[in-house]
């Protein structure tokens, strides 16, 4: 009996990483067996701080998923994540190539090829492009030309870049534990492959990924992504607030900020204390409407952020399906009020849709990108499910040669 090909996705994130190992079940279904998260180290707002420090996590989260799953992780889809990250539009104009006129696969790669002519900030190589719509011979709004018959074809696509040099550090990690790259994923854009659903995606919706040191968003419309950010600020700020308001540890912040943290101040009791000494080492009463106070400020500077996001697409307030929140940050109790109030939209908390797992911690926000890049995975292989990505054999090219450059140093 053959064995069932596993899927793996390897979330580095700012404050853990975090590793999903799954398998098909035929039906469309993800069938999750493994779940892993160990304390991120070497790495700070997505951006690769220390190599040793971060190989040595990553390791010991893909020997944690290994004892889970009794199987060797020999290769996985890795999450890109960071501020260094960018966006832009492009347009891309071909002539057809078949003398009747009709468009073949091949038109398609070559008027994708043309929107990647683009001038890229330097030191930046071009991670997606996704096309959003074709024109054909000035009929707008088409999704998928192949077959229709025409002169001009045109298209309108989301081009993603990263930093050349973040790029190749990550990889190195990576490599370093003895893994192969299946390819690297925009974190956020994996997230929405998991959370949400082909009405949402059509309607027009924001992803909200509320990470320990960035936040990432994704604005889909019509069914393809329509704006992607990555903004340098997450949970792991209201943490310091909450340390520097109450003048505590971190780890007593933290504390507070989980056990006892709500996101709407004015729902929490005048009255209602927390006693230090229960918690932590440390002496003293601190009032739990001041924690709340500080939380709501400072999601509501995050949301603000974001908003201006939606604000530069002309897409403020103005998107049918709402935001969906999902990542670490967003497991704060009533973050959800604070996030119709900010961006004047429904709100709802993003869980994994069409997964199978004995696991409790499959629908824990933190793991939607690790379960997202497995998802991400198996439709590339299988055929296009989600967004349409144009993968490019440069980044293919790129992990070849570094994989040779570091031959010398992989275990």
């Amino acid at each position: 009996m053959a064995t069932p090909k596993l899927t793996a996705g390897l979330d580095i994130g700012s404050t853990a990483i975090r590793v999903a190992v799954a398998q098909g079940t035929g039906g469309g279904h993800l069938q999750v067996i493994g779940l892993a998260e160990v304390p991120a180290e070497g790495i700070s707002r997505g951006l690769v701080t220390s190599i040793e420090d971060a190989v040595s996590a990553i390791s010991s989260c893909l020997e944690k998923a290994e004892r889970l799953t009794g199987t060797p992780v020999e290769h996985a889809w890795i999450g890109i994540n960071g501020s260094h990250i960018l966006a832009q539009s492009s347009h891309g104009v071909i002539a057809v190539a078949k003398p009747n006129g009709e468009i073949g696969e091949d038109d398609i790669t070559r008027v994708v090829e043309a929107a990647q002519a683009v001038a890229t900030p330097p030191n930046y190589e071009i991670l997606h492009v996704l096309p959003r719509s074709f024109t054909v011979d000035s009929q707008p709004g088409i999704k998928d030309p192949i077959g229709m018959t025409g002169v001009r074809l045109e298209v309108e696509a989301q081009i993603i870049e990263g930093q050349s040099a973040q790029i190749k550090n990550l990889t190195k990690c990576v490599y370093r534990t003895g893994i192969d790259i299946d390819d690297l994923v925009l974190a956020v854009l994996a997230c929405g492959e998991v959370i949400l659903s082909k009405r949402q995606r059509e309607l027009g919706v924001a992803v909200i990924n509320l990470g320990g040191a960035t936040t990432s968003l994704l604005v889909c419309e019509e069914g393809d992504p329509l704006h992607v950010a990555v903004l340098p600020v997450g949970a792991g700020h209201i943490t310091n607030d909450i340390a520097i308001g109450l003048r505590t540890s971190i780890d007593v912040a933290e504390k507070l900020k989980v056990d006892y943290g709500y996101a709407v101040a004015a729902e929490v009791g005048k009255r209602e204390d927390v006693d230090l000494a229960e918690i932590s080492d440390e002496e003293g009463v601190v009032s739990r409407r001041q924690v709340a106070e500080i939380i709501e400020a400072r999601l509501e500077e995050i949301f603000e952020l974001v908003d201006r996001e939606l604000i530069k697409i002309e897409r403020s307030g103005k998107l049918p399906a709402g935001i969906v929140l999902t990542g670490g940050g967003a497991k704060l109790p009533g973050i959800l009020e604070v996030a119709k109030r900010s961006f004047r939209l429904p709100a709802t908390l993003g869980y994994p849709l069409e997964v199978l797992s004995p696991l409790e911690r499959v629908n824990d926000p933190a793991f939607s990108t690790a379960l997202g890049l497995v998802r991400w995975g198996m439709a590339q292989e299988g055929g296009p499910v989600g967004f349409k990505l144009s993968q490019l054999p440069s980044m293919a090219g790129i992990f070849a040669r570094l994989k040779e450059r570091f031959k010398s140093i992989i275990p």
